[in-house]
C-alpha cells in the first residue's frame, strides 16, 4: 500500500500559513528505487495558492477526470492524525467538493481530498490540469452545459456583395451559353434569375437605403452596434430586415457603400438559437470559428444574435475566432484561453476537412446552404437542417451527462485513497455521442457544379448533381428520425451508436438503423429497384480492424468494408457498394453516352470578394493526407 512506501517529506502551506507536515508518494517508480523530489515540490514544499470553487454536484475528481483523464501526479498524506490546519483543509475540501490548488506556470495541481479504508490521517490525490481550465469546466458541468462552435458562411448564412453577385452571374451566364441540354438550361436560368433578383435588392439598398418588395417600400433602420473596448467604437449601421424571407441587408463600414452585403439566413436558425438558451437556461456555451475577416464575422454574428443572448458583447472578441489563410480550424485555437476542453465541445459546420484531424469526430456536418442553386432543398426536407442540428445537440448533451451522472460520478464516489490510478472510470467525450455525416465525399465527382453562392470562395465549394439531390433527399429522411426526440435534454435521441458492442457475429441489422449518407442512398436504390438491401455484421480478421461489414443487394454481396469501429466499417462497405454499382452502370451505359466522364471532374470556384481571409482547398488537404 502507498503508506508503506518511502515517501518524500514535505511541508504544506496555504500562502505563507503553515498547515502541517505530509508525505508525497509518486504514482510511478523512480529510477534507482529512491524517492526523488517531484518537479512541482520546490524545496520539498507544497504551497497552496487558492481553493477551487465549491460544487453541489461535482466532486473535484470527476471534473479532473473529465478534462485530463488519469493525470494523477502523486498521492499525499498527512504525517499526523492530530487536529491541525491541514486536517481542517482536508475536511473543508472533502465536504464542500473543493480542491486545494497549486499554480506552477501554465499548470495547476489540485489536491483532492480522498477517503481512506486504512489511513486515519488526511489523504489527497494530486492531479494536474492546464491553468484556468478546471474552473471553466466546473462551471459548465455544474450547469450541465457543453460548448458548441458554429461556422458562418454556407452553414448559417449565405452573403453576397455586388462584386460576388457579378462574379456568380457572369460565371453562370457562361455555363448557360455553353449548354445544349434544355433541362439544364432551364435549371441554370432559374438560378440566374434568383441571383439577379437579389442583386437588384442590394443595388437599391446601396443607392437609396431602401428596397421595394412586391410593391412594398422598405426603408433601412439604423441599428446601433455596441462598442468593443479597444477594438471597435460605437457605430450605427443602416439595416433592412425582411424576416418573412430570411433576408438582411447591412453595411460592414457604414461610411463605405461598397461594403454593403446581402445576407440570406438559413431557415430554422431561430429554432436552434432558442434551444441553446431555452427558458433562460444555458445549455451550450457558444463560439464561432470562421475563415472570414473579423469585421465581417462580427457583423454577421450580430445579425444572427441581435440581442447578444448567445455571446455577450464582452465575450465577442474571445469567442469569435477568425482563422488565418492556409490554416485549418482547431478546437485548441477556439479554446486557447482554456475556457473549455475539446472533450466537451461539438461543432456545426458544412465542411469537415477544414478542421484538424483530431477535431473531426466532434463535427456535425450539415449540407451546405444553397439558396440559389437548390432553394427547394431546405423546404423539401421533412425536418429543416438546423432543426436536425438542434436535435443532434440535444442528443449529444443528453448522452454526455447521462454517462457523466450514471458512470463517472457513481464510480468516483466509490474510489478510495488506496485505489490505483488505472481504476479511475472512463470519462465521457462529446465525440462518443455525435453521429457526423459528411456529404463532401459524394460531391467530389458531381457533374453539375453550382456557382459558389456566398462571399467566401472555395471554402464553400459544394457541387450537386442528380446523385447529390438524391443524397440530400435521403439524408433529410434519415435526419428526420432525429426529430422524434424531446427537446427536454434529459431524454436523448435514441440512435444506434456506431460503437454499439451488443451486435454479435452474423447478426443482420435493418438498413434503417444506419447513419451514413451512403447507406441512405443505397436504401433509396433498393426501394426504386424493389430489392432488399441488408448489412451483414461480422468480426474482422485483425485487432487493428476488428469490425467487418458486407452489403447484400437481393442476397448478393455488392460491397464490404472493415474498420476500427462499426460505423467506419459500415460507411466503407456502403461507399464500396455504391462504387461497384456505379462501375457496373458506367460499363453498361458508356457505349451509349460517349465521353461523359470528361465533364464530371470540372470545378467551378467562386471568387474572393474581400471578406474571406484566405481560400482553403480541401482537395490539396486530401492530397497531403494521402
Amino acid at each position: 500500500m502507498t503508506s508503506r512506501r518511502a515517501g518524500i517529506s514535505c511541508k504544506v502551506y496555504h500562502g505563507d500559513v503553515f498547515l502541517g507536515d505530509a508525505e508525497a508518494f509518486p504514482t510511478t517508480n523512480t529510477s534507482g528505487g529512491n524517492a526523488q523530489p517531484l518537479p512541482f515540490l520546490s524545496g520539498n514544499e507544497i504551497r497552496i495558492d487558492h481553493l477551487s470553487p465549491p460544487s453541489e454536484r461535482c466532486p473535484p475528481l470527476s471534473v479532473l477526470q473529465s478534462i485530463n483523464p488519469f493525470a494523477v501526479r502523486c498521492k499525499v498524506q498527512a504525517k499526523s492524525v492530530a487536529e491541525h490546519p491541514l486536517r481542517r483543509l482536508y475536511l473543508s475540501c472533502f465536504n464542500e467538493f473543493r480542491s486545494a490548488v497549486m499554480v506552477t506556470g501554465n499548470e495547476e495541481l489540485h489536491l483532492v481530498a480522498m477517503p481512506s479504508k486504512v489511513e486515519k490521517v488526511s489523504c489527497f490525490w494530486c492531479c494536474s490540469v492546464q491553468a484556468g481550465l478546471y474552473a471553466s469546466c466546473l462551471g459548465m458541468l455544474n450547469l450541465r452545459c457543453l460548448a458548441i462552435v458554429f461556422d458562418l458562411d454556407e452553414t448559417l448564412i449565405v452573403a453576397n456583395t455586388m462584386r460576388s453577385f457579378d462574379d456568380r452571374i457572369e460565371a453562370l451566364s457562361r455555363k448557360i451559353d455553353g449548354e445544349k441540354d434544355p433541362i439544364r438550361i432551364s435549371g441554370m436560368s432559374a438560378e440566374l434569375k434568383r441571383y439577379v433578383e437579389d442583386k437588384d435588392f442590394l443595388k437599391q439598398y446601396i443607392e437609396m437605403d431602401t428596397v421595394t418588395d412586391n410593391g412594398r417600400s422598405i426603408t433601412a433602420q439604423n441599428e446601433e452596434v455596441p462598442p468593443i473596448p479597444g477594438v471597435q467604437e460605437r457605430i450605427t449601421r443602416p439595416v433592412i430586415r425582411m424576416k418573412e424571407r430570411n433576408i438582411v441587408l447591412t453595411r460592414i463600414n457604414p461610411e463605405n457603400h461598397d461594403t454593403s452585403v446581402f445576407v440570406r439566413l438559413r431557415p430554422a436558425w431561430e429554432d436552434l438559437r432558442s434551444y441553446l438558451t431555452a427558458k433562460g437556461r444555458r445549455r451550450f456555451e457558444v463560439f464561432v470559428c470562421t475563415m472570414a475577416e473579423r469585421d465581417y464575422a462580427l457583423e454577421i454574428w450580430r445579425l444572427l444574435d441581435p440581442d447578444s443572448h448567445l455571446i455577450s458583447s464582452k465575450q465577442l472578441m474571445d469567442r469569435i475566432v477568425c482563422v488565418k489563410s492556409g490554416l485549418r480550424k482547431s478546437l485548441q485555437h477556439v479554446f486557447q484561453d482554456n475556457v473549455c476542453h475539446p472533450r466537451m465541445a461539438m461543432v456545426i459546420d458544412d465542411r469537415l476537412q477544414v478542421w484538424d484531424d483530431k477535431d473531426q469526430p466532434h463535427v456535425h456536418v450539415v449540407p451546405a446552404y444553397t439558396p440559389y442553386y437548390a432553394p427547394q432543398a431546405e423546404m423539401a426536407n421533412a425536418v429543416p437542417v438546423l432543426c436536425v442540428a438542434r436535435n443532434v445537440a440535444c442528443n449529444v448533451r443528453g448522452g454526455f451527462f447521462k454517462e457523466f451522472d450514471e458512470n463517472l460520478l457513481q464510480k468516483v464516489f466509490e474510489l478510495n485513497y488506496e485505489n490505483e490510478i488505472v481504476e479511475l472510470p472512463g470519462a465521457p467525450d462529446v465525440s462518443y455521442y455525435l453521429i457526423a455525416e459528411d456529404c463532401n465525399n459524394l460531391q467530389n465527382n458531381n457533374r453539375e457544379a453550382p456557382i459558389v453562392e456566398g462571399t467566401i470562395g472555395s471554402e464553400t465549394e459544394h457541387r450537386f448533381n442528380q446523385l447529390a439531390y438524391l443524397v440530400d433527399e435521403q439524408q433529410a429522411k434519415h435526419q428526420a428520425q432525429l426529430n422524434h426526440s424531446s427537446t427536454d435534454d434529459e431524454m436523448p435521441v435514441n440512435i444506434t451508436s456506431a460503437n454499439n458492442k451488443k451486435l454479435n457475429v452474423e447478426v443482420r441489422q435493418p438498413i434503417s438503423l444506419a447513419s451514413s449518407v451512403f447507406v441512405s442512398v443505397l436504401q433509396e436504390i433498393g426501394r426504386r429497384c424493389d430489392s432488399k438491401i441488408e448489412f451483414k455484421f461480422t468480426n474482422g480478421n485483425t485487432k487493428e480492424l476488428p469490425h467487418s461489414v458486407e452489403v447484400l443487394f437481393s442476397s448478393e454481396r455488392i460491397g464490404m468494408g472493415m474498420g476500427r469501429t462499426l460505423k467506419d466499417a459500415q460507411s466503407q462497405a456502403a461507399e464500396n457498394a455504391l462504387r461497384n454499382l456505379a462501375r457496373d452502370y458506367v460499363s453498361f451505359i458508356g457505349p451509349l453516352t460517349g465521353g461523359m466522364g470528361a465533364e464530371i471532374n470540372k470545378n467551378l470556384l467562386g471568387n474572393e470578394n474581400g471578406f474571406l481571409k484566405g481560400n482553403f482547398n480541401s482537395q490539396d488537404t486530401a492530397k497531403k493526407e494521402n
